[in-house]
């Protein structure tokens, strides 16, 4: 077996990164260490690497056939990763989750529409569903002081209060990182096939769950969720290749897949580009023992941070994430303002993280940590937040 190197540093600047090429313009300053947008920084596996270059040795880049293996790649990783079983007439590409959420948003609900999300959430589904002129109602996630749960009392009221049409699931939760348990998933399905609501299913975490546990899809727990739900997934974030834009979109009922996968292919929605089929295909047949180490590897750098906020910034909780490399930080302790908050960790501290309230008002006094970088990278960012903590006495 390989040994992948996570601990090596890679200069990502100049390459044209979102993550790092992009600060002057969202922080005010190119000299931030960068632990805010989700994609990491380490070597991307080197199978996904060799098929693309295979390719490109092939000096035609034509119009290109979507093999069969590509499709059979993604039904056998879902079977032997999660349990979830699909056909291949149950699955469809889409050039990203985002943009297959906007295309469920537009098929599933009409302009003046509601739709349900559950804040604090990954914040492009308020920004979909308004930019879409559809109405977001929140059905805000119960803070239990050590964890989160779903509000299900709350949404019933919400769903029989304002009848919406859709509701946007994220499970694994981002920012927060939980994988919602069976009960709580079939209880979102009973309300929403009880009240004709379609659930789209952001899942693109699901191959990062940590310490042994299992994610389990919305779809596959019952015959409900199978009704109702749209899922949504990728190899993108699992494998470090958000650049390639390849994402799939799985429904099981044909009442709601028919119409939709018709109406996406007439408008070419789901036609798969060359490099991005290469690079799933390559990442879900040949990269299992990659993730394996990676997520060894996050898992350590969670104990890590944990660990030194314990023990040093006890004033600052990390919610352990049961899934990704996402960790959600509550500041409250320290009594600041959120606007005074942001001010510690980019101007002080001198880190380009998302801040809390991004995902909702009730993030405010929240930030999200992005720990997907070498472990003496992580220590350091902690280190300048406990200088900049202790520079106020807190």
């Amino acid at each position: 077996m390989k040994k992948h190197d996570f601990d090596k540093h890679i200069d990502r600047r100049g390459s044209g990164a979102l993550k790092w090429d992009g600060l002057e313009e969202r922080y005010g300053s190119p000299d931030l260490s960068a632990m805010w947008v989700a994609d990491m920084d380490f070597e991307v596996c080197p199978a996904i690497i060799d098929a693309l270059r295979r390719r490109l040795d092939h000096p035609v880049l034509g119009y290109a056939l979507t093999p069969d293996s590509y499709w059979q790649s993604i039904i056998e990783w879902l079977d032997r990763r999660h349990g979830f079983k699909v056909s291949r007439e149950e699955l469809t590409f889409t050039p990203g989750v985002v943009k297959g959420l906007a295309l469920a948003v537009n098929f599933f609900s009409r302009e003046g529409d509601k739709i349900v999300i559950q804040q604090p959430v990954y914040h492009p589904f308020r920004m979909v569903i308004e930019g879409n002129n559809r109405v977001a109602v929140n059905n805000p996630l119960i803070d239990r002081g050590d964890h989160y749960e779903m509000d299900i009392a709350g949404l019933r009221e919400i769903v029989d209060r304002e009848k919406p049409r859709m509701m946007v699931l994220c499970n694994p939760h981002n920012p927060i990182g939980i994988q919602w348990d069976r009960e709580t998933l079939a209880e979102v399905g009973r309300i929403a096939r009880e009240n004709g609501m379609v659930v789209v299913s952001d899942e693109i975490h699901g191959d990062l769950m940590l310490n042994g546990r299992r994610h389990l899809p919305m779809a596959a727990v019952n015959d409900d969720t199978a009704a109702v739900t749209v899922t949504l997934g990728a190899p993108s974030k699992t494998f470090n290749i958000p650049g390639m834009v390849s994402s799939w979109i799985v429904v099981k009922n044909p009442k709601l897949r028919e119409p939709f996968f018709h109406w996406l292919e007439c408008n070419e929605f789901n036609e798969a580009p060359m490099p991005a089929t290469l690079a799933a295909e390559a990442a879900y047949r040949n990269g299992e023992e990659w993730l394996g180490q990676l997520l060894e590897y996050i898992e350590g750098n969670v104990d890590a941070i944990d660990s030194f906020c314990r023990e040093r910034i006890p004033k600052l909780k990390v919610y352990r994430p049961q899934a990704s490399f996402l960790v959600w930080l509550d500041c409250r302790a320290l009594g600041m303002s959120h606007e005074r908050l942001i001010d510690l960790f980019v101007r002080e501290a001198r880190l380009a993280l998302n801040d809390g309230a991004m995902f909702g008002d009730e993030g405010a006094g929240f930030m999200r940590l992005n720990i997907a970088s070498p472990r003496a990278e992580v220590i350091k960012a902690m280190e300048r937040i406990e200088k900049a903590i202790n520079n106020h006495g807190l």
